[in-house]
């Protein structure tokens, strides 16, 4: 590693732009450069780091150890002085230009996208919202790297340096059709283990309510295992199949197809949701008005739904 003092920190952003875009031609298309001007940078960084930095497999570059061990640094670093020279600008919505990226499961998507999409359209027309699936044990790196500004999830396990805020309590609810048999009166909890559900399960992995179930021994008879909610939603609107499912989308089908929702004959404890960003974060003035604008109208859609009746 050469000992450089004077080295420019624009090469960072570069390094940063090729660890997140994997390749030269899709970082310099993000930097809004030019590919030989991308590649004399990283031959700099390559020099000054005495290391390649990122090999070639495939379509792809993959970051060497050295850019592991300081990648997470440079990108806090670089997070850190955009929010330093935005943290005393007054914050004009109606002139951003930029791209907020939020991390939220197709449930919390389908209830906060469309809100949040009209709201900012009339807000910010020039912010660009986009929203990302991203493993549970890659949001924490998410958040530190910038690829993630800010997610929705259940209670998660993450560092001091991620900070979350109570969103809204969820409980899980039954939904059936109409004029099923089970839907007139209370449904119980024989009739309930006697019928045949759908699960939902993208990668076929038992749900966390099965899960739950077999630790105490009991099972349901699950008949079909979908894919997305809104489709196993329309199975249960057309059969005889139950779903259990959060009841805040139950609710939003109950208003879109001929489904009822009842209480789920078990007891299974509600569980907290939660808006997560990185510490890095706190400071830029940008991410303060969106982080509380969004969490604000996340808010009140639980709340205009009203608390839980059986």
């Amino acid at each position: 590693m050469t000992d450089d003092s004077r080295i420019d920190l624009n090469l960072f952003r570069v390094l940063d732009a090729i660890y997140v875009q994997g390749g030269v031609t899709a970082a310099a298309r993000a930097l809004h450069l030019t590919q030989p001007a991308v590649t004399h940078a990283l031959n700099r960084l390559r020099e000054h780091f005495g290391d390649p930095l990122f090999v070639r497999q495939g379509n792809r570059v993959l970051p060497t150890e050295r850019t592991l061990a300081v990648i997470e640094d440079v990108q806090r670093h670089l997070r850190g002085l955009q929010g330093a020279l935005r943290a005393d600008a007054d914050v004009r919505p109606g002139t951003l230009d930029m791209e907020m990226t939020i991390g939220a499961r197709d449930l919390l998507e389908s209830l906060a996208l469309p809100a949040l999409a009209e709201a900012f359209a009339a807000e910010a027309p020039g912010l660009r919202l986009v929203n990302r699936r991203v493993p549970l044990d890659a949001i924490e790196r998410g958040l530190a790297g910038g690829q993630l500004d800010l997610v929705f999830e259940r209670r998660l396990r993450v560092g001091p340096r991620v900070t979350s805020q109570y969103l809204f309590d969820e409980m899980l609810v039954v939904v059936m059709r109409r004029d099923h048999p089970l839907a007139q009166g209370e449904l119980g909890r024989a009739d309930y283990f006697a019928a045949r559900h759908v699960s939902v399960s993208p990668l076929g992995e038992p749900g966390t309510l099965d899960v739950l179930l077999a630790n105490q021994g009991r099972y349901r008879k699950i008949q079909l295992v979908a894919q997305h909610h809104f489709s196993a939603c329309e199975i249960v609107a057309a059969g005889d199949l139950l779903l259990t499912l959060p009841r805040f989308y139950a609710l939003k089908m109950a208003n879109l197809l001929p489904v009822t929702v009842r209480p789920l004959p078990l007891r299974v404890k509600p569980y907290p949701t939660f808006a997560y960003w990185h510490e890095a974060r706190e400071a830029d003035r940008v991410h303060q008005w969106f982080r509380q604008r969004a969490i604000g109208i996340v808010k009140g859609l639980a709340a205009r739904a009203g608390p839980p009746h059986d």
